[in-house]
């Protein structure tokens, strides 16, 4: 494509050398470019594109995007207000548009990303349409699945995506939408049919501040929609959010359990076998069953099949879609051994989303509940005690251990979540090492118990101070069981 016509369009402060030449790939991390490469000088958090720019001309870049002075000889340097803001517009461009092609359908929120994206993808599958899914866990493109780095990938890595997907003639994309890549832009220059909000609960305010400024990145989402925006009517900011986006043009449809909604679940009920609930929409009324437990899984299911009815998509479809999915890998995840005790992995690292599975298992566990945790390093220090003490309060038993403590002590994060701890009555112990920890944990279980592994899900590793380490916790329990501990 000619340099031309990827920034057609685009607001150039000024530009040295030629315009007319072929652009082969584009790329924001200079180890990527490749020889005709348009580089894009992005500020980040710690490093600065720019000091790259001259190595991206010697490694075969046919032009520099930047927004500041840079000279280097003989290069094609083009110069605008702001990179970030102009890398997914130009990302966009490069791969020819994809999301007008694909129906994509974008979830945000603080808990129920992934699981919801899981349950909207398995109604499509029930519908025979071919669809991608991109998240927290994997991007999936048809029968490829991609490893993922970050919730939502950078621009160019998304739209790049994008295009393999259509390429593949998939038809429908669904992908988590997190608050950073909304304030970082990276979703920029997406045309969403379909944008969901879950919830919005303490996390990530190291990054935000405060809960408006969450809740603001969060909304941004729903000027992206050509479609629906589907809105949680039950979450207190969900309501600012519907009151927010009643101007705009996309229709809007509401979900809740116990307020009036668009889309309703009544006659709710739970155990340890998942959920059943009667799904009122304003056309039909519909029994649903889910084998994922707890109240959160109702939602999650409700902006599932909100999302499906608003594509039309016939009722009974919907009740299979949201009845085949078994399990999300690190959500509620009953991790298979051969003992008197049920073992669970999931993701909880937020109070809000730490005492939803909490009341979940709480509902069927015949004996005790022991909670295993950790609170991850170089993040939100304010809810290591509020977690800690959430998990004193609805646990039987604690074991306090390590999480990705990255560049901080683990001492020191476990000292911080302990202090919550003793502000209730729960017997706890902690233990650094996290499959020490666990080795514990499972050595007390008792018939009946239920050991919560929370924190880590679906990861398969840790983030110590010297780097990353393969760590899995289905594989540690399988292993430590199959060694009698």
């Amino acid at each position: 494509m000619k340099l031309s016509a990827v920034l057609r369009g685009i607001d150039i402060v000024s530009y040295r050398g030629k315009m007319d030449m072929e652009i082969s790939n584009i790329a924001y991390d200079s180890r990527k470019v490749t020889e005709g490469s348009l580089f894009i000088c992005i500020r980040g958090f710690q490093l600065d594109g720019h000091d790259y720019a001259k190595s991206a001309i010697e490694k075969g870049a046919s032009a520099i995007l930047v927004d500041k002075d840079i000279y280097i000889e003989g290069a094609n340097v083009i110069r605008v207000n702001d990179t970030r803001t102009t890398m997914p517009l130009l990302a966009a461009a490069f791969y020819n548009y994809p999301t007008k092609i694909l129906k994509l359908v974008g979830i945000t929120g603080t808990n129920g990303k992934t699981t919801t994206s899981f349950l909207v993808r398995s109604i499509l599958d029930a519908n025979r349409s071919r669809s991608g899914l991109i998240g927290t866990i994997a991007a999936k493109l048809g029968n490829k699945t991609i490893d993922s780095v970050r919730t939502t990938p950078e621009a160019i890595d998304l739209q790049g995506l994008f295009r393999e997907m259509t390429d593949e003639g998939l038809e429908y994309a669904v992908m988590e939408v997190s608050s950073h890549s909304l304030e970082l832009k990276r979703v920029d220059g997406c045309d969403f049919k379909i944008g969901i909000f879950t919830n919005l609960t303490q996390d990530h305010l190291d990054f935000h501040k405060n809960f408006d400024n969450y809740r603001e990145a969060k909304k941004k989402l729903f000027y992206k929609t050509s479609g629906y925006n589907i809105i949680n009517a039950d979450d207190e900011h969900g309501r600012i959010i519907i009151n927010d986006i009643k101007k705009l043009k996309t229709r809007l449809l509401t979900y809740a359990i116990d307020r009036e909604a668009d889309i309703r679940a009544e006659d709710v009920e739970y155990d340890e076998k998942g959920v059943s609930f009667k799904l009122v929409t304003p056309d039909y009324s519909i029994h649903i069953e889910n084998s994922i437990p707890g109240r959160f899984s109702v939602y999650n299911c409700l902006a599932a099949a909100a999302a499906a009815y608003t594509l039309g998509i016939d009722k009974d479809i919907i009740r299979e879609g949201l009845a085949s999915i078994r399990n999300v890998p690190g959500r509620s995840e009953v991790v298979q051994i051969n003992k008197p005790y049920t073992v669970i992995i999931d993701y909880a690292h937020s109070p809000d989303s730490l005492e939803n599975i909490l009341k979940a298992v709480r509902q069927y566990t015949r004996g005790r509940i022991i909670t295993l945790f950790g609170c991850g390093g170089n993040r939100e220090k304010e809810k290591r005690p509020i977690m800690g003490e959430l998990a004193g309060r609805m646990s039987d038993y604690c074991v306090i251990t390590s999480d990705n403590p990255r560049s901080e002590e683990p001492l020191d994060i476990i000292e911080q979540v302990e202090a919550g701890m003793k502000k209730t009555d729960c017997d706890y112990i902690c233990i650094e090492n996290r499959r020490d920890a666990i080795k514990y944990a499972l050595a007390v279980a008792r018939e009946g118990d239920v050991v919560l592994l929370a924190g880590k899900g679906h990861e398969t590793y840790q983030e110590l101070k010297d780097g990353k380490i393969h760590f899995d916790e289905k594989e540690v329990v399988h292993e430590l069981v199959a060694n009698e501990l």
